[in-house]
């Protein structure tokens, strides 16, 4: 019964441990490297791009014109 409770460890791994942590932390890093790319897009850059497309969509050139020369913000108008 004592030889059942007995078990050998594993031995330690000497040779090319350093490129597979390296190798490990490489694709972790640019996995989380694009999820975190993806992220920005989809939270920020697409609501950043449907900002400006409202904006231009009622943006009048000539009106903001007109407002700008009444307040006398032009020397030459």
């Amino acid at each position: 019964m004592a030889d059942k409770a007995v078990s050998t460890i594993a031995k330690p791994q000497m040779r090319g441990l350093l490129n597979n942590v390296i190798k490990r932390n490489l694709i972790i890093a640019l996995t989380m490297a694009g999820v975190a790319g993806f992220s920005f897009k989809q939270l920020v850059g697409n609501a950043r791009k449907r900002r400006y497309a409202e904006f231009y969509r009622t943006y009048d050139a000539e009106k903001e014109f007109e407002e700008m020369r009444k307040k006398g913000l032009f020397q030459s108008c």
